[in-house]
């Protein structure tokens, strides 16, 4: 895609302008202006959060998961959105549903554990929509090799979840920060899990050690930042459908058995996760920061 400068950018058009349904809301009825920014059929829990229209947000690991559901709800919002993953086919394919769907959005092939390609990522993203207010770090790897017993745990495996949950975490965070503090402020929502808080979840000793450093290191980065306008918060999922699941856990009967350990009986999903990012990124929260916010259906409650 061609850079052009922020200024010449067109507003996005809202998501879902051109969906129809039986269970769309109608338009209010006022003036012709309010009516053609209304969406014909609007996704529940969409365009409400303030601040979000018209501003640029990137989001790694956009590519599947909870990253693609914060993109969704941002191009829902009508924000511009950077997609990045180390994939770089499947950025450019979520970028396209989401442009197709009337979002404004590009997509970037990227390893987080690069810091070259992390800087570039920035810079390509800054240029072709805009100054960044906002970015989520959903960038991470869950393998069955770091979930060997303690006795047989290798370094290797461990060494690369951390690479990329973690030192990830904390390269984008580095200088995605100073983009933010020049923009006039903006925010951070990192991506750890119900792991990185608490013991006993089944998870491998690598992802334990690397979400609970994304949720310390979170904390550490809200107060150096926080006079200089810059929100940091830290989301951490409990079980969510989706890739990151085993492929047992994607089925019927796996999601059952994992539901019956949730209060609210049911996994959550890839979309209610994006959902809280977005909201962390929306002025609506703009006293909150510091914080490390459980998605996860009541389970850590117990």
């Amino acid at each position: 895609m061609a850079s052009t400068s922020p200024g010449s950018r067109r507003s996005p058009r809202r998501w879902g302008r051109t969906r129809t349904s039986s269970q769309c809301r109608s338009p209010p009825k006022s003036s012709p202006r309010t009516r053609r920014a209304w969406p014909s059929c609007r996704r529940e829990g969409g365009a409400a959060l303030r601040g979000l229209e018209g501003r640029s947000f990137l989001v790694t690991g956009g590519g599947s998961g909870i990253g693609r559901g914060a993109c969704e709800r941002l191009a829902l919002a009508g924000a511009r959105v950077a997609v990045l993953d180390l994939a770089r086919d499947r950025a450019l394919q979520v970028a396209e549903a989401l442009r197709a769907a009337g979002g404004d959005a590009i997509g970037i092939g990227c390893d987080v554990t690069r810091e070259d390609e992390v800087v570039a990522a920035l810079d390509r993203a800054a240029s072709e929509l805009g100054e960044l207010r906002g970015v989520v770090t959903s960038a991470g790897i869950n393998i069955e090799e770091d979930r060997r017993p303690l006795a047989e745990a290798g370094l290797d495996a461990f060494s690369k979840v951390i690479a990329v949950n973690l030192v990830g975490t904390f390269l984008v965070a580095k200088h995605a920060i100073p983009r933010l503090v020049a923009a006039g402020g903006g925010a951070l929502v990192t991506v750890a899990s119900v792991a990185g808080i608490r013991g006993g979840t089944g998870q491998g000793l690598g992802y334990t050690a690397s979400k609970g450093g994304v949720v310390s290191l979170s904390q550490h980065l809200a107060c150096l930042v926080a006079r200089d306008g810059v929100r940091v918060n830290c989301l951490c999922p409990g079980a969510t459908a989706g890739e990151g699941m085993g492929a047992f856990f994607r089925t019927p009967e796996g999601q059952a058995s994992v539901a019956r350990a949730i209060p609210m009986g049911r996994v959550g999903t890839c979309e209610e996760v994006g959902q809280v990012a977005a909201y962390l990124l929306s002025d609506e929260a703009s006293y909150l920061t510091g914080q490390t916010l459980a998605v996860d259906g009541g389970s850590t409650a117990r």
